[in-house]
């Protein structure tokens, strides 16, 4: 075989290690619960820094990849549909760190945000989180409170109250998730004060409070914004959020 002919050989034998060296490897806790395997939290002391670009995305003033993910997040923003686009391959936004695309805007005081929350995917992990968020700051595991809908419908309140802690839930609601992809459930979540409460519309409907409220103090400015996390370490998966509003007082989610 002459020397050409030996390097193609050997670029034809290498290719399926070299895209093997390419492709990021979820540790084994980090992969989503199946038949035979449960998540769990991280081991103790693991975090990764999170990702932050400084590049608006409609009214939000920069965007990050919290935590780190092993692949990159993505957002984008329809301004004719008004229309917010996030994709992300990320572990969970859970436990005491979180993964997840974050399009944010530094705000202090009361606030409201509210927007439609659809997958685009019918078909992507049960566990997927579209959600509505205010941080602390920008750290994997910050201070935080989210209103989040599942991908299996599942609609909660969750908190984490001090840094490195594990989120708890505060309230939830099952709802059935619209079948078209054109169909949303509207979520909403206000702070007043150092007190949070979670709205929703499942079907059209005025927005409602749901459950009780949630205690956080967040102190001088801090990050609120939208979300998602996949649960799928290496696979991407895609929410959208429209019709979003996001006012600087307490009582303006509708």
């Amino acid at each position: 075989m002459n020397y050409p002919g030996r390097i193609l050989l050997l670029i034809v034998c290498l290719a399926p290690l070299w895209l093997r060296a390419q492709t990021p490897v979820a540790p084994d806790w980090a992969l989503p619960g199946s038949a035979t395997h449960k998540q769990v939290p991280p081991p103790v002391g693991f975090h990764r820094p999170t990702i932050t670009f400084a590049t608006p995305l409609g009214i939000f003033d920069g965007q990050s990849d919290i935590g780190g993910p092993l692949l990159p997040g993505n957002a984008r923003y329809d301004s004719g549909a008004k229309q917010y686009t996030l994709s992300s391959a990320s572990y969970n936004i859970w436990y005491n760190r979180d993964e997840f695309r974050y399009a944010w805007k530094r705000m202090s005081g009361d606030a409201s945000l509210v927007a439609d929350l659809n997958f685009p995917e019918p078909k992507g992990y049960s566990d997927r989180k579209a959600v509505l968020v205010f941080r602390q700051d920008l750290d994997d595991d910050s201070k935080e409170i989210m209103a989040g809908l599942h991908g299996r419908g599942l609609i909660h309140l969750a908190v984490r109250p001090e840094k490195d802690s594990n989120l708890k839930e505060a309230c939830r609601l099952m709802a059935e998730i619209p079948p078209v992809k054109a169909a949303s459930i509207r979520l909403g979540i206000e702070k007043h004060g150092d007190t949070f409460a979670l709205f929703a519309s499942l079907k059209g409907e005025p927005m409602r409070q749901v459950g009780t409220t949630a205690e956080l103090h967040l102190e001088g400015s801090f990050y609120v914004g939208i979300g998602f996390c996949s649960h799928l370490p290496v696979t991407s998966d895609t929410a959208v959020f429209s019709n979003l509003v996001l006012s600087p007082a307490a009582g303006k989610v509708q």
